[in-house]
């Protein structure tokens, strides 16, 4: 029986899609379905399998997401944390990566002279002789060299286990394929069985995050993290180039995803889109 279900849940994820409205072929299944004297087994088997899908597709998907964010924190603090520290302490390379770690140092110990500068001006610190606030600023130059030369480390250590989560992350999808046409199947069901209203208040909440008139300031926010996180330089070319280029690309392969699927499976909810864009 479990083999039989199982062969059934691969097969529907395989299913094409038709292209009358899904509404108009549920209601000719129920009305057949009404007529089936086997309607009561039937749909207690249906159930089953449709319930064991829904197990399986949340299951292999908190395993897929999981998974490899534990292997990440792992291997960046117990394999490869150690290894980068002691080469990078042995060796000594430097402080920084890349030359926007070197401005963001200059920066903020610029703004520690200025603030200790305005101090003394307004009498907080009336007695600070020039040799103390030398001194002072000395302290402040190794407290931000040691958290750069931090950042540093962890960039090198982020990119050998973000490497090494991938790999395993792309192992365990090509080894669960069954698990991930399960996983596909539930999704297209889930989203393709939502009211009209709700798949066009998804697909605007969707394009304003995205693609909206203020997405590229979120963009921005998104690839300097990006690039910090990695150590790579914080380009403010190539941050400006990638905001003018990917949304539009991916405008296009949303309206192009409307035109070619959604307006064949469900015309209503395109129409639903535009109204509510309207």
């Amino acid at each position: 029986m479990k083999y039989w279900n199982l062969k059934k849940i691969n097969k529907s994820a395989f299913e094409k899609v038709s292209p009358l409205p899904k509404s108009l072929i549920s209601t000719f299944g129920k009305f057949k379905q009404e007529l089936n004297p086997n309607a009561e087994s039937e749909a207690l088997e249906e159930f089953r399998i449709s319930r064991y899908q829904t197990v399986a597709s949340v299951k292999y998907l908190l395993v897929i997401i999981i998974t490899p964010i534990i292997i990440n924190q792992l291997s960046k603090h117990f394999l490869f944390g150690p290894t980068v520290e002691y080469f990078w302490n042995k060796n000594q390379p430097g402080i920084f990566l890349n030359e926007s770690q070197e401005e963001r140092a200059y920066i903020e110990l610029q703004r520690y002279e200025e603030k200790l500068n305005f101090e003394i001006l307004i009498g907080k610190f009336p007695n600070l002789s020039s040799e103390s606030m030398h001194y002072k600023i000395q302290e402040k130059a190794l407290v931000i060299a040691k958290e750069y030369s931090k950042e540093s480390v962890n960039a090198i250590k982020n990119i050998l286990a973000d490497i090494f989560s991938t790999v395993i992350l792309i192992c365990m999808i090509l080894t669960g394929r069954r698990e991930l046409s399960i996983l596909q199947s539930f999704m297209n069901e889930l989203i393709y069985g939502l009211s009209d209203t709700a798949k066009g208040f998804l697909i605007i909440l969707f394009t304003d995050v995205f693609v909206g008139f203020h997405s590229p300031h979120g963009w921005e926010v998104i690839i300097e993290t990006i690039l910090r996180h990695f150590g790579l330089p914080e380009s403010r070319d190539f941050i400006f180039l990638f905001i003018s280029t990917f949304p539009v690309i991916l405008d296009t392969i949303f309206k192009y995803w409307i035109f070619r699927y959604l307006n064949r499976v469900s015309p209503s909810a395109v129409a639903t889109y535009h109204s509510m864009n309207e």
